[in-house]
């Protein structure tokens, strides 16, 4: 997988299945700031607002409730537009 991969509210089951709710949980404040994925990301958003650009690639909008897969080896920058609170897992 090359892109982004933004599940809109998962079933409940999938999220059992999936532990996430064992997972770490990771906030942070209305900030941009480039970032590089030198491992596989699933994360699911408890809170805010997001747009994440992938280099030479288009806008993902990312919000509450939505499960993301971020791929490895991928550039990207993170515009956070309301401060975010997530589960998250790499691997």
């Amino acid at each position: 997988m090359n892109a982004i991969h933004v599940e809109k509210n998962p079933a409940e089951q999938r999220l059992q299945k999936l532990g996430v709710r064992s997972w770490a949980i990771w906030t942070k404040e209305i900030s941009s700031f480039p970032w590089h994925y030198d491992e596989q990301e699933i994360c699911y958003f408890l809170e805010g607002s997001v747009v994440v650009t992938p280099a030479n690639g288009e806008p993902v909008q990312i919000w509450k409730g939505d499960l993301v897969t971020f791929p490895e080896g991928m550039d990207c920058v993170w515009e956070i537009k309301e401060p975010v609170r997530k589960h998250y897992l790499f691997g």
